[in-house]
This record gives structure tokens, C-alpha cells and sequence, in this order.
């Protein structure tokens, strides 16, 4: 799709002037922080007030950290683990571990202590940074597992004035502590920052370990930096630039092309108060890039549906217009055909009726550009915010290969691919099994401490087995059909991929999400996830009575509702590959359920297991 004007792809061009160099990710900070200066860095909500901190003071911040951690006795190539949610702390801490010469790690602040002393244990964390104190009785639950671990560091000692352990610092007096030493031990600093290479490892990410084990994937200082530097020429951000940071440092997604994209660029950051509050600081931040997963475009794209539904009927029938003219012009452009100037103007008048709301209304009147990654998304989404006017680009890639590894650009959108491959890596589809392999410098050095897993996902000649199954198309654009290990094959022999008729149920405003199952099975049925908020709008709306969450998803009317949403997807695909019973979730999911993935996906095999009674049920 090229663009009919309705974006300035000037804005698109690389813009190497705001980026600073750099050979390690520190380097690149540092440099940045000389640079910069007095410009800001990031911003955080806290107790309903936006403070800001520039350059310079969280250099300073970073250099009393670093130094702390050396008095601490950490070491060139130790490796220290922060457990919590996303928050300027997380980013100072990291970027101190990585100037004292150590090895950043993530922990998902939903992980249970078990899944702590696991994580600790196989990444060999001689320093624990912690929340809170939810996230310290973790800790403290499991230290006498961790021979290792030789201090616990708390970001927040809230309710914690009467707490004292040996072990235990919080991070104001690990500040002090560093001071102190970098005073006393002049050149430490510069030596220590120094001690790391470009081959070195940076940080462990582990996987989501949905599977088995997690498993901890290495990345160099080196291979960040080529998805770092390589992404600002298809994605370019600069200063004058804010984004929002909400998902997971732990994640690959906000760690690299979020974070350390910043840094080199000079794109300001603005934390979020808590994931919950994300809609409302969308709005107030009105970032002008803009990077996200598939549930939270269908979230806001389900607001503005319901919120039309509640509106008069002039609102409705001025929607309804609005939109339908900015999918006109879309579809002309996917045509290749030229927008007439009649069209350009119906445009113009569509934003004055509608969309220019429906884009505030989000909080995306800025952007430039909105990414979506991490998970499939549905092709009729990305048309919605097509139509909208913001250019929507699908990226694709993995832990593994440190970020994005093909991705669309403004002048050549393709709803349903995953756009080209990017310079900096190679990327082709295996000839005899149809997956998707990548090769280059921004792929991993390896799984930490699994050699054996290692050598089944990394050829020697560097090529990386994806396990996504796909194609490419004469133009290079490629489209991923579904997971290798996911791909159902029917007891009548029929081959289907669950992923493109659950995206497209997912659409719907009444659903979060869905796993289709029927392998090796006469027929598909699926277990489906309603979205609650506008469940219990339509079931207020309709007078239909339940008490709570469970009641609400076995009320025959919701079940009707969603018996109706099914049908419309339907209707779409061929009778085998048809849904013909399903199954409501009864428990209202949140990211600390074992059954949903931090970035809020369905983990299919634990559904299917957990839910085996149900799923055979609908078999009988």
C-alpha cells in the first residue's frame, strides 16, 4: 500500500542527526547524556503528578548506582535481576548494571517466588533488585535457595520503616553508598564502564517458557545495537518525539525497540502509572510514536465502537460516514489506484465529522505511526486504523532475534503480511517445512546453560529456526500462517491454522481472545475469552441479570451474543474450517493467571490442559 498523502512520509526519512554513537549500550547512554544534557529524558506519573528527570540527572543517578554496585562486589560479567513493573527505577538500574560491566536481567513482577528462585538460580543473580514489598517476601521466600545471591536491593520500602535485614538495601541508600565509593576510588568508574566489548553479553531475556523451563536467551552488546540502529531507518524517532512505556521491560519489545531505541535516539519516555491506567495516560501523553500489542488496539478499537453505540443517531450516521470514506480511500490505495481530489476532500470532511475525535478520543492525534507486534493481529484492524489516517505497521520478530526482524513501512502497508525483511538480517522460508528462518547479527549468541536447545533452534551457520510457518510473496512481503507446533490437523486429514480464525473473532468488541482446538478431532471448537467491560455493557444495556463474572459468561443471553460473533467469523471460512461448539471462560484472567502470557496472550497447551473436562465435553 502506498501512501495517498494522508501522512507526510518525509517524516519517515532517517534522521541520524538526533542519534549518538556508541559500542556498547552503556556507551551509547553515556554518550547521550553529554550530548543531551538538560533535555528530557523521562517522565513518570506518580500520585496523579508528572515529574520529569533530563539527561544529566539520571546520568547522575545511573553513575551513584553503578558505583554501588561495585562496592557491592559486582563484578565484569555478573549477572543482576530486577523484579518489577515498568518504571524509571527499572531503566536507572539496568542501565547501572550494564555501566559496572554486569549482565542486566528481567523478572516479571507476576511471576511467583518459585519462578524467582528458578530464573535466579539459572542466570547465577548475585544482586536482586526488588519493588516492593510484595515483590521482597518473594525474594525472601526463596534467598536460602540462592546460594549466589548476595544482596537484595528495594526500590520502594514503603510500609517497610520498622523492616531490617543484613541482606536487604534499599535503593536511596545504595545511591549514598555509591557516592561515597566513587569519591574514594577516582578512574573506577571510567574502568569499569570500559571493561565490556561489543562481543560481550548485555542481558538475558528469558521466554515466556509456555512450554516448559523458561529459557534464558543471550544477546550482545552488538547484536542490540543492529536492531537499534537499524530499526531508526524504517521507524525513525528523534527528540522532538515521545512515546509511551508501559509493557514489560522484561519483554524484548519494550526493552529493545522501546528503551534502548530512546537512548539512542533522544525520544523522551513517559511511564505510565500501572498497566490498568494506560487508556487514560494515552490521552494525556499523546505520544507521537506509538508502539503496542494486538489487545490493546482491539481495546481502544472496542471503546470507540461501544462509545458510537451509545452516542445519538446524528453521531452515529456522522461515524458511520466518516469511516466508510476513510476505508474508500483505503481501499484505493491497496488497489494501487490514485485518491481523486474528490475523495482527498470527502477525506478532509470525514476527519471535521468524525475521525479527528475518534483520534483524540484514543489519545493518537499525534502519532506518526502506530506499531503492533508480539502477537498476530487482524488485517481488518489495521484497515480500521488505515482508515483513521495514522499509518498502522506490523512488525514481526522474536526474543531471539533481539526486536523487529521484517516490518512494514508507511508507503508499503500490506494488512495480513508482516512487510519486508530488514537490511540488517536475512530472512527466508525453508523449503521443505515452510518455516520462517532469520539470520544475522541481531540474532542471539544462544539459551543460557542449554546447549542442547540451543543447538535445535540456531544452525552452525547461524541461521535461526523461527518455528513460525509462513510464506513470501514476489515482493518480499512476508505472511505468517501460524505456529509450526500449533497447526491442527483434523481426524479427516485437513490441515488448519487456529491463528487466522481466532484474529478474526477477536475483532469483535465482546471477545479478548480465543484458542480454536481440534486436532486430531471430527470437527473445531474453540474456548473463548469474552471482554468483560463491554460484556457487562451490553448485558446492563439489555437487562440481563448475573451477580458476577461467572454468572455473566453463563447467562444464555451473552451466550447467545457470542454465538452470534462466531457466526459472523464463520461465515468467513470454508465448513471445515467452521467452529461448531464453544466454551466461555468462567474465571476473569489478568496477567498473574498461569494461563495468559505477560503480553496477555492465551497459552494454548495450558488452556487445552487445564481445560481438558470442558474441551471433551463439547466432543460428546
Amino acid at each position: 500500500m502506498t501512501s495517498p498523502s494522508l501522512w507526510n512520509l518525509d517524516s519517515f526519512r532517517p534522521r541520524p542527526r538526533s542519534t549518538v554513537p556508541g559500542d556498547t549500550l552503556h556507551a551509547l547512554f553515556w554518550n547521550g547524556v553529554a550530548a543531551r544534557g538538560d533535555a528530557v529524558l523521562m517522565r513518570q506519573k506518580d500520585y496523579g503528578i508528572w515529574r520529569g528527570w533530563s539527561w544529566r540527572e539520571v546520568g547522575a543517578t545511573v553513575r551513584e548506582l553503578t558505583m554501588g554496585l561495585v562496592d557491592l562486589g559486582v563484578q565484569p560479567g555478573d549477572c543482576v535481576s530486577v523484579l518489577a513493573n515498568t518504571r524509571v527505577e527499572w531503566v536507572w538500574c539496568d542501565l547501572a548494571v550494564l555501566s559496572a560491566g554486569g549482565v542486566s536481567n528481567g523478572i516479571y513482577p507476576t511471576d511467583a517466588a518459585e519462578q524467582v528462585q528458578y530464573l535466579c538460580a539459572d542466570s547465577s543473580t548475585v544482586v536482586l533488585v526488588v519493588e516492593d514489598e510484595e515483590q521482597l517476601d518473594k525474594a525472601l521466600a526463596v534467598r536460602a535457595q540462592l546460594p549466589l545471591l548476595r544482596h537484595i536491593v528495594l526500590i520502594d520500602p514503603t510500609g517497610l520503616a520498622q523492616f531490617s535485614d543484613p541482606m536487604v538495601i534499599t535503593l536511596d541508600a545504595l545511591r549514598q553508598r555509591g557516592a561515597a565509593f566513587d569519591a574514594a576510588h577516582p578512574g573506577e568508574f571510567e574502568r569499569r564502564c570500559a571493561s565490556r566489548t561489543p562481543a560481550d553479553l548485555a542481558i538475558l531475556i528469558y521466554t515466556s517458557g509456555t512450554t516448559g523451563r523458561p529459557k534464558g536467551a543471550m544477546h550482545s552488546h552488538r547484536g542490540l545495537l543492529t536492531v537499534v540502529r537499524g530499526q531508526n531507518e524504517f521507524l525513525p524517532q528523534d527528540a522532538d518525539d515521545e512515546r509511551m512505556c508501559f509493557l514489560p521491560l522484561c519483554h524484548v519489545a519494550e526493552r529493545v525497540t522501546g528503551l534502548y531505541a530512546s537512548l539512542y535516539t533522544g525520544t523522551k519516555m513517559n511511564f505510565v502509572e500501572n498497566p490498568d491506567t494506560v487508556p487514560e495516560n494515552v490521552r494525556e501523553i499523546a505520544p507521537t510514536v506509538f508502539g503496542g500489542v494486538p489487545r490493546l488496539w482491539e481495546k481502544f478499537y472496542s471503546a470507540v465502537t461501544i462509545a458510537v453505540k451509545e452516542a445519538g443517531p446524528v453521531q452515529q450516521r456522522l461515524y458511520a460516514w466518516a469511516i466508510g470514506v476513510g476505508h474508500e480511500v483505503v481501499d484505493q490505495v491497496q488497489a494501487g489506484r490514485p485518491v481523486s481530489a474528490w475523495l482527498r476532500l470527502k477525506y478532509r470532511l470525514a476527519g471535521l465529522a468524525a475521525l479527528d475525535n475518534v483520534r483524540r478520543f484514543i489519545g493518537i492525534h499525534r502519532c506518526r505511526f502506530l506499531v503492533t507486534g508480539a502477537a498476530p493481529i487482524a488485517p481488518d484492524l489495521i484497515r480500521w486504523y488505515l482508515a483513521l489516517g495514522i499509518p498502522m505497521l506490523e512488525c514481526w520478530g522474536q526474543t531471539e532475534t533481539a526486536g523487529i526482524s521484517t516490518s512494514m513501512t508507511p508507503e508499503a502497508i500490506r494488512p495480513g503480511t508482516i512487510g519486508r525483511a530488514r537490511g540488517y538480517n536475512e530472512v527466508r522460508i525453508d523449503d521443505a517445512t515452510g518455516e520462517i528462518l532469520v539470520r544475522g547479527d541481531n540474532v542471539f549468541m544462544g539459551y543460557l546453560n542449554q546447549p542442547d536447545k540451543t543447538a535445535e533452534t540456531l544452525q552452525a551457520d547461524g541461521w535461526l529456526h523461527t518455528g513460525d510457518v509462513g510464506t513470501v510473496d514476489a515482493d518480499g512481503f512476508f505472511r505468517i500462517t501460524d505456529r509450526m507446533k500449533d497447526i491442527i490437523i483434523t481426524a479427516g486429514g485437513k490441515n488448519i491454522t487456529p491463528s487466522e480464525w481466532e484474529n478474526e473473532l477477536k475483532f469483535s468488541p465482546y471477545v479478548t481472545d480465543a484458542v480454536v482446538i481440534g486436532d486430531r478431532r471430527p470437527y473445531l471448537t474453540a474456548i473463548v475469552m469474552i471482554e468483560q467491560e463491554n460484556v457487562e455493557k451490553y448485558a446492563q444495556d439489555h437487562d440481563v441479570p448475573f451477580s458476577n463474572y461467572t454468572s455473566l459468561t453463563r447467562a444464555p443471553e451473552v451466550r447467545q451474543l457470542i454465538e452470534a460473533e462466531i457466526a459472523k467469523v464463520n461465515a468467513k471460512f470454508a465448513r471445515v474450517e467452521q467452529i461448531k461448539k464453544f466454551y466461555l471462560l468462567e474465571t476473569q484472567l489478568s496477567a498473574e493467571d498461569e494461563e495468559l502470557t505477560p503480553t496477555m496472550k492465551l497459552k494454548r497447551k495450558l488452556v487445552q490442559q487445564k481445560y481438558a473436562p470442558q474441551i471433551e465435553a463439547m466432543y460428546q
